[in-house]
C-alpha cells in the first residue's frame, strides 16, 4: 500500500492510497468546515447543505442522481461534523471516474430549487424531532452545548426548528461561497485507484473552486457546567466530562489511551467496577473528542433511578484512582485495541479514504499507521495517570443527564468530590 498526495493548481489537495488487490474504491471530498464555522443565523446550514447536494443539478435530478450511481452497485452519502463535511461514494475500480464526476456535479452545479428547499426542510425538522424524543442521542448534544456555552462548537449539528425553517437558497449558496475554497478541500480515495488518473480527472472536474482561503474560525473556549432535565423515563442518560485536549497537543493521544483504559472496552476498569462487580448499569463507557483547538474527556452510562445515587460516586472513585495508579498491564491491553483498530483499518478503504483525508486537513500530511503507533507505545502508565490527574483537577465538570435525575450529583458537588481546583463557572 502506498500514500500519494499532490495539489491542484486551486490549491485542493489530491491523496490516494493504492490498495490494488481490491475491485471497488471508496472516495470523497472532505471539507474542512462544518457546524463550528456557522453564524449564528446559519445554524444547521453546513447539514442542510449536504441534504440539499444531492437534490439536484444544472445536469441531473437528484433521481437521476441516485440512478446514476446505483446502476453501477455503488453508492454515495455524506456526513456533517462539528469542524468537517464529507461527500463520499464507494464504487467499483472501473466506475471511479463516475463518482468523481457526480461528486464534483452535486458540489459545483446544485440548483437548491425551492420545492425540494421545502421538502427537505420538512425532512430535517422529522431529523431534529426524532433526536429531541430520544434521550441518548439529545443528552450528547445537551452536553456539548453545555461543555461550550453559548458557542457555534457547542451547538447542536442539525439546528433548530426556526432557523432550519427559515433557510433560502441564498443562505445555502453564502455559506457554500464562504468555506467551501480549494485550499479547505481533500479529495481522498483508497482502494484500487490510480493516483495519476484521478489527479487528471479532478483538475478537470474542481477547477470552478476558487484559490481563495478561508478564514480562521472563532476560538473555542471550555467552560463547563451543567444540565439537568427531569423526564418520565426507566433509566437516567447521564454524562460527565472534564477539558480534554486538541489534536495538535502533546497529550492528545494519551487522552485517547486513558480514555480507552477507563472505558474502552468490558475489560475496562468502569466496565469491570460498574457493571461486573456491582451491576449499576447496563453499558458505560469513556470517550476523548479532540477539535483542531479544543477538546472533551467525557463518560456515559445510563441507569435506573435507583442506581443513579450510587452510580457517580463510583464514577468519580474510578477517575480519582486513575490520577494515581494506573498499571502497565492496562495500558498495554488498550494500545493492543487502538493498534488493532488501526490495522483492521487498513482492510477498508472507505476507513481509509477518511482516515488520511483528515490527517491531511488536520495535520497537513498522512501520518502513517507506523508514526502514530510509535506515539502511543512511547506513553508511560505514569504520564497517563498524571494526565488523569490533571484532567478532573484542572477544569470545570461537564454535567449533563436526562431521565430521573433527582439524585443526580450537581457539578458543583462533583467539583469538590474530585478536589476540583476550576472555578465553577456561572451560566
Amino acid at each position: 500500500m502506498s500514500v500519494e498526495v499532490s495539489v491542484l493548481s486551486n490549491g485542493m489537495r489530491i491523496v490516494t492510497e493504492a490498495m490494488p488487490h481490491l475491485e471497488s474504491a471508496a472516495l470523497g471530498v472532505w471539507i474542512k468546515a462544518g457546524a463550528r464555522n456557522e453564524t449564528d443565523k446559519e445554524h444547521g446550514v453546513a447539514h442542510f447543505l449536504e441534504h440539499m447536494a444531492f437534490k439536484g443539478t444544472t445536469s441531473r435530478t437528484a433521481r437521476q442522481i441516485a440512478e446514476e450511481i446505483e446502476c453501477v452497485g455503488g453508492d454515495v452519502n455524506a456526513a456533517t461534523s462539528i469542524e468537517t463535511t464529507a461527500f463520499y461514494a464507494r464504487v467499483l475500480k472501473d466506475d471511479v471516474p463516475l463518482a468523481i464526476d457526480i461528486l464534483s456535479d452535486i458540489l459545483t452545479n446544485s440548483v437548491f430549487e425551492e420545492a425540494e428547499l421545502k421538502r427537505e426542510q420538512h425532512v430535517i425538522l422529522q431529523e431534529i424531532g426524532a433526536t429531541l424524543d430520544s434521550p441518548e442521542d439529545l443528552v450528547f448534544d445537551r452536553f456539548q452545548e453545555t461543555a461550550y456555552h453559548d458557542q457555534a462548537i457547542g451547538r447542536s449539528i442539525l439546528g433548530t426548528p426556526d432557523t432550519v425553517a427559515g433557510f433560502s437558497a441564498d443562505h445555502l449558496k453564502t455559506y457554500l461561497a464562504n468555506h467551501y475554497q480549494a485550499p479547505n478541500m481533500v479529495l481522498s480515495a483508497a482502494g484500487n485507484v490510480d493516483h495519476d488518473k484521478i489527479v487528471k480527472l479532478c483538475e478537470d472536474r474542481f477547477s470552478a473552486f476558487s484559490d481563495r482561503k478561508v478564514p480562521e474560525h472563532k476560538k473555542a473556549t471550555y467552560s463547563g457546567g451543567e444540565y439537568l432535565a427531569t423526564r418520565d423515563l426507566m433509566e437516567a442518560q447521564i454524562l460527565i466530562g472534564f477539558e480534554g485536549r486538541a489534536y495538535h497537543v502533546r497529550d492528545y493521544y494519551a487522552s485517547q489511551l486513558l480514555a480507552t483504559v477507563l472505558g474502552g472496552g468490558m475489560s475496562s476498569r468502569l466496565f469491570q467496577e460498574v457493571r461486573e462487580k456491582r451491576g449499576l448499569c447496563y453499558s458505560i463507557s469513556a470517550f476523548h473528542w479532540g477539535f483542531s483547538d479544543s477538546g472533551i474527556f467525557g463518560i456515559h452510562a445510563a441507569t435506573g433511578e435507583a442506581d443513579l445515587g450510587e452510580l457517580v460516586p463510583v464514577i468519580l472513585e474510578q477517575l480519582q484512582q486513575a490520577g494515581s495508579d494506573i498499571k502497565i498491564k492496562e495500558v498495554d491491553r488498550a494500545r493492543a485495541q487502538i493498534a488493532a483498530g488501526l490495522l483492521m483499518s487498513l482492510e477498508s478503504p472507505a476507513s481509509r479514504a477518511g482516515q488520511i483525508a483528515r490527517q491531511i486537513l488536520l495535520f497537513g500530511r498522512p501520518i502513517s499507521n507506523k508514526e502514530l503507533l510509535e506515539r502511543i507505545n512511547a506513553i508511560t502508565p505514569a504520564r497517563l495517570a498524571e494526565l488523569a490527574g490533571r484532567l478532573i483537577s484542572e477544569s470545570n465538570p461537564t454535567v449533563a443527564a436526562i431521565g430521573p435525575v433527582n439524585n443526580m450529583m450537581s457539578q458543583m458537588e462533583i467539583a469538590e468530590r474530585l478536589g476540583s481546583n476550576a472555578k465553577i463557572a456561572a451560566q
